[in-house]
């Protein structure tokens, strides 16, 4: 217990910066964490803290540490839930982090339901696209769409993506359709940059029109999804977004696809959940209500709402 006792400690002062904030969680003085962690050290033979008057940083190793003792913590706490709530309901806070278009149209219409199910699981919802670490961030349930790779983590498939050339009704108008790739270069287009990496993503297409794509216009670049679809809508060019995003804007009528969707064999919308013996209750039922909520909207790891395009997509006009 004493050494489970200064994992907890060790957490504490990384998450909270100091030890007087890490002794506050847990009603102690300060040296005691303090000296619980020098001990710690000392076993190891390794320094765990960069020390400071001013604050604490780990060390190469501590991150390492810091890693491996998180996961220790967090086992340890889903066993004692999962012996606690076999007597009692589904309860506890559930971090889940989401990617802003995707939860935005298509888990948030979802939270109030879940809500009405199980009260007692109180839910902090993060929108945002970056890939963030799930165990450093200590992020229960993530929403991905690509392609995923971590052995450390369940990925459960939502959906596949399918990608979808747009334009406006004006822009069609003013502008024409293209009748192929190879008339891309004619047109103005809405492109999309990483915000990590600045790579500019190319459009996704099929290997027989690749070859035949020459370099088109990059004549307006943003990084942000909903943009590319509003900007599109507003008649500024044509545009590549995936399924979730063109969904609601070609329902309303103010984009319409132009070609049939492409679907990369290597990406989808996934959940992530830790992988790990006893998996939280309030996870399980979290990832298991998305589940079925996504089937039951039609989409499936082999479907989307784009096989039901013709029946879905506002008539032109």
């Amino acid at each position: 217990m004493d050494k489970i006792r200064t994992l907890r400690f060790f957490v504490a002062t990384l998450e909270r910066g100091s030890f007087a904030a890490a002794a506050k969680k847990y009603g102690t003085d300060p040296s005691t964490v303090s000296k619980a962690l020098h001990r710690l050290e000392s076993e190891l033979g390794i320094q765990l803290f960069q020390r400071s008057t001013r604050q604490l940083n780990l060390t190469s190793a501590g991150h390492q540490y810091a890693r491996t003792a998180r996961l220790v913590l967090d086992e340890l706490s889903a066993c004692e839930e999962a012996l606690q709530q076999s007597n009692r309901l589904p309860s506890g806070t559930l971090k889940v982090n989401l990617p802003v278009s995707y939860g935005r149209r298509y888990i948030q219409p979802l939270l109030a339901n879940f809500r009405q199910l199980y009260p007692n699981i109180a839910l902090e919802i993060q929108f945002d696209d970056a890939y963030l670490d799930m165990i450093e961030h200590g992020i229960d349930v993530s929403i991905r769409s690509g392609s995923v790779q971590d052995s450390q983590l369940i990925a459960r498939q939502l959906s596949p993506i399918d990608y979808l050339i747009c334009a406006s009704h004006d822009y069609l108008n003013q502008h024409g359709a293209p009748r192929g790739p190879h008339e891309f270069h004619h047109h103005s287009w809405i492109r999309f940059r990483f915000k990590q990496t600045g790579r500019l993503l190319g459009l996704k297409l099929a290997p027989s029109d690749e070859a035949k794509l020459p370099d088109i216009a990059q004549n307006m670049v943003v990084n942000d999804g909903e943009s590319m679809a509003e900007l599109c809508a507003q008649g500024l060019g044509l545009t590549q977004i995936p399924h979730f995003i063109a969904r609601d804007w070609i329902k309303a009528g103010e984009i319409t696809p132009l070609f049939p969707s492409f679907r990369p064999r290597d990406e989808g919308v996934y959940i992530l959940y830790h992988r790990r013996e006893h998996v939280p209750l309030r996870v399980k039922l979290f990832v298991d209500f998305v589940i079925e909520s996504i089937q039951a909207q039609g989409e499936s790891p082999r479907r989307t709402w784009v096989s039901n395009l013709d029946a879905f997509a506002a008539p032109q006009t």
